[in-house]
């Protein structure tokens, strides 16, 4: 299928693994230029050396969504080197602070609303200049399930996610007779450093292995994921590729979940 991205350009963030890496890699495929960014400069300099893609059509450079300074240059350097941007892809985000409402102090939830939230209103705003410009764009936010059916146990990064959610709503009526769709998927618990860490954590905490951790973690938190298993990056990122596209022209304001049924209602 054609998704008619050929001469694209595209932005994303949190880009050094995971889904970003893996839309990054599907977006190339399809013709698109690519920009990848993520806070960490040496994993995002390895996982670019870790794409194919033709002369002039693949670039990284580092920033921390959490720095309005660190995203001005990051606007800077993309202008140079591509231009105005046609489409963001906003992947950065951690898992932030756990544990029961009473176990989670002010530092907890701040840091966790500092990336999962305002990065993604910092970045937009950084970029939204360039992409209202072409009468055509596009603006994909990774939510997760945790924003409609949040979890007692991690409540900042829910509140967090449903924020992204109301953000991404109330962009796509803001812009979208500019020709810029904006739209969200909502993933869970897909194969991830970040999910990997959970694992890891829930492994030590519970005496037992990591295989074992996954598995106690699909049948007691996550009944309803169907398939019985992680969900693969790519799965994730065959959806936000498509988004991206022509293919989607008529998508807008949407939450796509990918999430084996995770979410119980419909």
């Amino acid at each position: 299928m054609d998704l008619g991205l050929q001469g694209r350009t595209a932005l994303i963030t949190g880009a050094d693994s995971g889904i970003g890496w893996h839309t990054a890699k599907q977006l190339i495929a399809e013709g698109a230029t690519v920009f990848l960014t993520d806070a960490a400069g040496d994993e995002l300099e390895e996982a670019a050396g870790r794409l194919e893609a033709p002369a002039g059509r693949l670039f990284h450079h580092p920033a921390d969504v959490t720095s309005v300074e660190e995203l001005s240059e990051l606007g800077g350097v993309v202008r140079e080197a591509v231009g105005d941007i046609d489409i963001l892809v906003h992947c950065a985000g951690i898992t932030g602070a756990k544990g029961l409402f009473h176990e989670i102090d002010d530092e907890g939830w701040t840091h966790t609303l500092e990336v999962d939230l305002l990065g993604a209103v910092r970045v937009t705003r950084e970029f939204l200049p360039s992409l209202r410009t072409g009468g055509w764009g596009r603006i994909v936010y990774l939510a997760s399930e945790d924003g409609v059916q949040p979890y007692d146990d991690e409540l900042p990064y829910c509140a967090a996610k449903a924020g992204v959610l109301a953000l991404s709503k109330g962009l796509s009526r803001s812009y979208a007779k500019e020709g810029l769709l904006v739209n969200a998927v909502s993933p869970a618990f897909i194969h991830t450093p970040m999910t990997d860490a959970m694992m890891q954590g829930r492994a030590e905490q519970r005496g037992h292995g990591f295989d074992e951790a996954v598995e106690s973690f699909l049948e007691i938190e996550r009944p309803y994921m169907e398939l019985g298993r992680r969900g693969d990056p790519e799965e994730v990122a065959a959806v936000v590729t498509f988004l991206c596209s022509d293919r989607a022209s008529f998508v807008n304001g949407s939450n796509y979940r990918v999430d084996a049924g995770s979410v119980a209602t419909i």
